[in-house]
């Protein structure tokens, strides 16, 4: 390794190149799921992102302001990209405030940190290390540009490592978070590694999709075309929660977001940067086949 890991500086070589691809993406499965996002460059995540340097690879919460769809017709994309922005963001303002009490001496890992949004606010917001790790080279090369270009290098960091071996000191962590990357992974697997890096009492909290129990133990056919259109496999409600107790993490705080993200699908589905899987979303959502929590567990 050429990453030096100490509580005062981030130093890296080469975006951290030095991770050998094989011990990193160890299945096939893991392998495909890099190769898409490797090659990802849809402007739902790009243009969104263009809007003020921040780029995000999660979904949005909130009131929309229908006035978007208003006024001059040459200028609607851009309001409605900067609307769909602005939902993204407060998407990810509402995780941060479940973190707890950061200050600039903790450090906090982004787990599946995409281009790294969230963690750039997070540093902004705390003053705090962030660390933020994927299986996509080309998400960890341009989320560390991005910290060169902010002047945060020695303070944000991203890393091509397997949350479910990110090579972290056990108890490194204040906070650890996903948002919207769990159904990439097995949860117990996540959860276990997770416990082991947080510290006793540290808050772990993840916004994430999943499919409801009450409907079988099957995704429904507007779920499952999800899990095509992403290559992941959702989990279950349950099975949140089971792995959290088998791992030591206790929830504090559960939260149904299905509602509050649902103008935010509506909105992108009449966006010219829309995907095409924003119906499967809204019929999912709709239909209480699939809901949006947010989870807040304590390290016991």
């Amino acid at each position: 390794m050429t990453t030096l890991e100490t509580t005062a500086t981030i130093t890296t070589t080469a975006d951290e190149a030095d991770d050998d691809a094989a011990s990193v993406l160890t299945t096939r499965y893991q392998q495909s799921v890099a190769e898409y996002w490797n090659k990802e460059k849809h402007p739902v995540n790009i243009r969104l992102g263009e809007v003020d340097g921040t780029y995000h690879h999660h979904y949005g919460l909130g009131d929309v302001e229908w006035s978007v769809l208003e006024g001059d017709p040459a200028g609607r994309e851009d309001r409605i990209v900067k609307e769909l922005h602005r939902l993204e963001a407060a998407q990810a303002d509402y995780l941060l405030d479940r973190l707890g009490d950061l200050g600039p001496a903790d450090r906090i890992l982004d787990a599946g940190s995409g281009r790294g949004g969230t963690g750039f606010m997070a540093n902004q917001r705390f003053g705090c290390r962030v660390d933020g790790i994927s299986i996509s080279e080309e998400q960890v090369k341009f989320a560390n540009g991005q910290a060169r270009q902010r002047g945060v290098a020695d303070k944000v960091a991203f890393h091509f490592r397997n949350m479910l071996h990110n090579e972290f000191p056990d108890a490194t962590f204040q906070a650890v978070w996903n948002n919207e990357s769990t159904m990439y992974v097995d949860l117990y697997k996540l959860f276990a590694e997770h416990a082991r890096v947080l510290k006793p009492g540290g808050r772990y909290v993840t916004i994430t999709g999943c499919f409801n129990d009450v409907h079988g133990r099957q995704p429904s056919r507007a779920v499952s075309q999800i899990d095509a259109h992403y290559i992941c496999d959702i989990h279950p409600r349950s099975d949140y929660f089971a792995a959290m107790a088998a791992n030591d993490l206790v929830p504090i705080s559960v939260v149904d977001l299905t509602a509050a993200t649902i103008p935010y699908w509506e909105l992108r589905a009449q966006a010219a940067v829309a995907s095409g899987i924003e119906d499967a979303f809204l019929t999912a959502y709709k239909e209480g086949s699939f809901h949006y929590l947010m989870i807040a567990a304590d390290r016991v």
